[in-house]
C-alpha cells in the first residue's frame, strides 16, 4: 500500500473510550511494529498516511465523539492529508452496517476482535510470538493489564456484551509473562482491568480464580503496586480480600461499580443483588481490609427511577461514605433490556440528580481528605505539571481519582519513582504535601 509520491506507509492509531480500548490499541501497535510497519499512537505531528480509529460505542456522548473523530479524518482524506481510514472497536462492532452506509469514505470497518483482519490490510501476519509482549502508551511506570474480554452479565442498561461478546479469561501464565515483560520495561504499577474482573477464571478454571491470578502477579519481580478495577459485586470472590491483606504490593483499593442504592432499581437494572446485600458486602470488605479505599460508579435516571428511588441512592452514598465516586446519566441504548422501557426521566432531571450526588460526595471526600493531613503516604509520582510534581497514593487510580501535589519549586522528585509524602493540606479532590527526609 503506497501513499502519494510513493510515500512509505505510516500508521497513526487514535484511541477513544476506556482503558480496555487503550490496551487493544497497544496490542495493535505492537503487532504492526512487529511486522516492520511504521506505527505511532496519537501522533502529535500527525504526518501519517493511514489512520486507524479505535472507537467507543458505550453511551451517547462516547458514540458522538467517535463519529466526530471519524468525520474529522474523512475531511482530512478529502483534503489529501490522509490516504486510508480504518475504523475498529466498539462503535464499529455495534453499528458496522449503518456506518458503512452513512460514511462510505472509510476504507474498512472492523469489530472488537478483528485484529488479524486489520493486519491483513497491511499484508501483515498476527505474530503469536508477540503474545504477552506489549508496547505501552501510558507513562512507562504504570500499565493496564487486561485479564479478560467480554461480559456475560445481563445488566439492563449495558451494551458491552453486544460489542465485546461473552466473557473470555486470559490464562494466568500468559498474564504473568506479560507482567514480567512490562516490569522489565519499567512498569511498577499494574492496573488490572476487564469488563468484569469478578468473573475471572470461571470459563478457564471452572471457578472464580481472581485471587490465584493476583498471587501470581504479586510474585513478579519489579511490580510494586497491583490495583483491581471493575469488580462486579454479585459473586465477588472474597478470597481476593485475603490476598489484598496478605500481599504488600497489592493496593488496598477496589473499583466496584454498584450503579444504584435502591433495591427496586437494582432489580430493574438486573444486577442480581439488593441494597442490603451490597451494604453487607462493603462492610465485610472494610472489616477484612481496614485500610481499603473503595471506588464506585452510579447511574442517575435509569427508566423507572422515581424521586424516592433517587433519595434512596443519596442516602446510600451518605451512609456508605465511598472514598471515590463517579456518576453517569443513564443513556438509552438500542438492543439493551432497558431500551424496551420508557426513558421517562428527563435529561435535565438526570443531570440535576447527578449533581446532587456529586455535591454529597464532595463533602464526604473533603472530610476523608482532611483526616489525612499530618499523615505520611507512599506516593507514586506520575508527572510534573504547572509547577507541581503530581502523584497518587495506593487509594488512587490514574485519571479518575485524587492526586497529590508537591511544590516543584521547593522539592525535586523523579517521575516514575515512589516518595514518602507528608500531607499538609487538602481540598475535596486533591492532597498537598512535601517529601519526608
Amino acid at each position: 500500500m503506497k501513499a502519494k509520491g510513493n510515500q512509505k506507509t505510516k500508521v497513526n492509531i487514535v484511541t477513544l473510550g476506556c482503558s480496555k480500548n487503550l490496551v487493544d490499541s497497544e496490542v495493535m501497535l505492537t503487532q504492526l511494529r512487529g511486522n516492520g510497519i511504521d506505527t505511532t499512537h496519537e501522533a502529535q505531528n500527525d504526518d501519517s498516511n493511514v489512520v486507524i480509529i479505535n472507537t467507543c460505542g458505550f453511551i451517547d456522548n462516547a458514540k458522538q465523539e467517535s463519529v466526530d473523530t471519524i468525520l474529522r479524518y474523512v475531511d482530512a482524506k478529502e483534503e489529501g492529508l490522509v490516504e486510508k481510514i480504518y475504523v475498529s472497536g466498539c462503535l464499529s462492532q455495534r453499528y458496522k452496517d449503518d456506518l458503512e452506509r452513512e460514511i462510505p469514505q472509510v476504507d474498512a470497518f472492523f469489530g472488537t476482535r478483528d485484529l488479524p483482519a486489520i493486519l491483513k490490510k497491511f499484508k501483515a501476519d498476527y505474530k503469536h510470538e508477540l503474545i504477552g509482549e506489549r508496547l505501552t502508551t501510558t507513562n512507562s511506570h504504570y500499565s493496564y493489564l487486561k485479564i479478560a474480554e467480554g461480559c456475560d452479565r445481563p445488566c439492563s442498561f449495558c451494551a458491552i456484551p453486544l460489542m465485546r461478546g461473552g466473557h473470555v479469561s486470559r490464562p494466568i501464565e500468559e498474564l504473568v509473562k506479560e507482567a514480567q515483560n512490562l516490569a522489565k520495561n519499567g512498569t511498577k504499577e499494574l492496573l488490572l482491568i476487564a469488563q468484569d474482573s469478578t468473573y475471572y477464571g470461571l470459563d478457564l478454571y471452572k471457578k472464580r480464580n481472581l485471587a490465584d491470578l493476583m498471587r501470581n502477579l504479586s510474585d513478579v519481580e519489579g511490580i510494586d503496586w497491583i490495583r483491581l478495577h471493575y469488580a462486579f459485586p454479585t459473586g465477588f470472590p472474597m478470597d481476593v480480600l485475603d490476598v489484598m491483606a496478605e500481599r504488600d504490593n497489592i493496593c488496598n483499593y477496589l473499583d466496584i461499580p454498584l450503579q444504584h442504592g435502591s433495591t427496586k432499581m437494582l432489580k430493574l437494572m438486573r444486577r442480581g443483588t439488593t441494597r442490603e446485600k451490597t451494604e453487607a458486602l462493603l462492610q465485610e470488605m472494610r472489616m477484612r481490609v481496614p485500610d481499603i479505599g473503595i471506588r464506585t460508579t452510579l447511574i442517575a435516571g435509569h427508566p423507572g427511577e422515581t424521586e424516592a428511588d433517587f433519595e434512596d441512592m443519596v442516602d446510600f452514598v451518605e451512609k456508605t461514605r465511598f472514598d471515590r465516586l463517579g456518576i453517569f446519566n443513564y443513556s438509552h441504548e438500542e438492543n439493551t433490556h432497558a431500551f424496551s422501557m420508557e426513558d421517562n426521566v428527563p435529561d435535565e432531571v438526570k443531570q440535576e440528580r447527578a449533581n446532587i450526588v456529586m455535591d454529597v460526595q464532595e463533602g464526604i471526600s473533603r472530610e476523608i481528605n482532611d483526616a489525612k493531613i499530618g499523615k505520611t503516604f507512599k506516593v507514586l509520582i506520575d508527572r510534573k505539571e504547572s509547577g507541581n510534581f503530581v502523584g497518587r497514593t495506593e487509594h488512587d487510580s490514574p485519571e479518575v481519582d485524587n492526586e497529590v501535589l508537591i511544590d516543584a519549586s521547593k522539592h525535586y522528585l523523579r517521575v516514575g519513582d515512589f516518595a514518602d509524602i507528608k500531607i499538609n493540606d487538602a481540598t475535596e479532590f486533591d492532597l498537598y504535601g512535601e517529601p519526608v527526609a
